[in-house]
């Protein structure tokens, strides 16, 4: 068989191994680091590997240099590969958190989001008399007719214009939404050019502080206080609906929010909803609305990461290629002579192996930590489904350390393959000739 269709192979092979490595599951790599344990420790051929591993590891200090190079480069990968993922986990997150089984959200019929739907003022008492509607301590039907406006705010971090979400509520908005909290001053008048604002929003646009006041469709608001709810509302301000729809000449509704009587409670309104030929709406519960707004998004960031932290890997690899050649080129006579004295080719290549995947380990181990020290919390924003945008925390979760520790030790395998091999096929006369 010619050179070149063995080394492709070899190289199609060593690329379905690093996938399936890197998608395995925790318990079938702790399953095989046992079995590399036992045969280390158990048999002579690992108790040999060990010595000899020992050797190479004790010079690392004196070829720190060199080793550093692949501990840095896989810290890298591991690093931007966390990062990058951790941004979508929390947008994800933020988005996931937001609603429950037991509120639905109406929007127009084929509507994907609030921007595109249409909801008309004689709709809304037909959607308030519907069964499985829950009642508020008034009696009066938890539902709440919505306004959402894209407004611009300047950014507290280079003051540019970008935007946000300041949505139209009625006093019902407060019951439906049981998490959201005033936190401080207090809430908006009926009636009145007053807002409150996500502690999201007030975090990254400037002027939202309570007291200032800001111009909104040629008009002076007054923001009363600030709202905690821990999802993506953190983002919006919110003022009331008949206001709103004044100042922005709105003379429809975009989304009803309605708190149900529990799971059954949504799927009586939702078969009302849908047998009512008046209304032409559709219903989804807002937890699997948010849901979705989150999937496409957080989809392109996860892509985005495992594309850039390819690239990158490719660049490691080659760095800890060149590293573990030069090492193994270095120690050709030590080499060769414990292949002399009974050191046979597996030992070897498991020593070098077992070195390589201890500096990938470290470079795991650094950028996993790096990653958590600076991204962990950390507040950033971006477009919704709304086109305003979303305020969320990068996500480090302990699967994504886990998976960027994964991507390490897959760079030390193929790192250390080849030098590992080329250890094992040194002529043993032709090393010791130098000695």
């Amino acid at each position: 068989m010619p050179n070149w269709i063995t080394n492709l192979i070899s190289v199609v092979l060593l690329i379905v191994g690093l996938v399936a490595w890197i998608l395995a599951p925790w318990y079938v790599i702790a399953g095989a680091a046992v079995l590399l344990v036992l045969w280390l420790v158990l048999t002579r051929s690992g108790r040999l590997a060990l010595a000899a591993a020992r050797i190479g590891i004790s010079s690392l200090p004196q070829r720190w240099g060199a080793s550093s190079v692949i501990v840095v480069g896989i810290a890298g990968v591991v690093g931007v590969l966390v990062a990058m993922l951790a941004m979508g986990e929390g947008f994800k997150a933020t988005l996931n958190s937001t609603g429950d089984e037991n509120t639905a959200i109406v929007l127009r019929g084929g509507s994907q989001a609030e921007t595109n739907s249409v909801i008309t003022r004689e709709q809304v008492p037909l959607l308030a008399n519907l069964p499985g509607v829950a009642k508020g301590p008034n009696g009066k039907p938890l539902i709440s007719a919505e306004l959402s406006q894209v407004v611009n705010l300047p950014s507290k971090s280079d003051g540019t214009d970008v935007n946000a979400q300041f949505r139209g509520v009625g006093e019902e908005a407060w019951l439906v939404r049981e998490k959201l909290k005033i936190v401080e001053g207090r809430k908006f008048g009926a009636g009145l050019r007053e807002i409150v604002v996500g502690q999201g929003a007030q975090s990254q646009f400037r002027g939202l502080e309570v007291d200032k006041r800001l111009n909104l469709g040629n008009q002076e608001w007054t923001v009363v206080g600030k709202f905690a709810s821990g999802d993506a509302h953190d983002s919006e301000l919110w003022g009331d609906a008949e206001t709103l729809a004044t100042t922005y000449r709105r003379g429809a509704f975009q989304s009803i929010t309605v708190r149900t009587e529990g799971t059954a409670g949504f799927q009586q309104f939702k078969a009302a909803v849908e047998g009512d030929p008046r209304l032409k709406l559709d219903v989804d519960t807002t937890l699997a609305y948010y849901s979705k707004q989150s999937g496409q998004l957080a989809t392109i960031i996860k892509w985005l990461g495992i594309i850039i932290g390819s690239i990158m890997a490719v660049g490691a690899v080659f760095g800890a290629l060149n590293t573990m050649y030069a090492a193994v080129s270095g120690r050709a006579r030590e080499i060769a002579t414990m292949r002399a004295i009974g050191f046979r080719g597996l030992p070897v290549v498991t020593a070098v192996m077992l070195e390589t995947m201890l500096l990938a380990l470290l470079g795991g181990l650094l950028g996993g930590l790096i990653a958590w020290a600076i991204f962990n919390g950390y507040s950033v924003s971006t477009l919704g489904n709304n086109f305003s945008q979303v305020v969320f925390q990068f996500k480090v979760s302990p699967e994504l350390l886990w998976n960027g520790l994964k991507w390490a030790l897959g760079i030390g395998l193929v790192g250390g393959l080849f030098p590992a091999l080329r250890a094992a096929r040194l002529p043993i006369t032709q090393a010791l000739r130098a000695i």
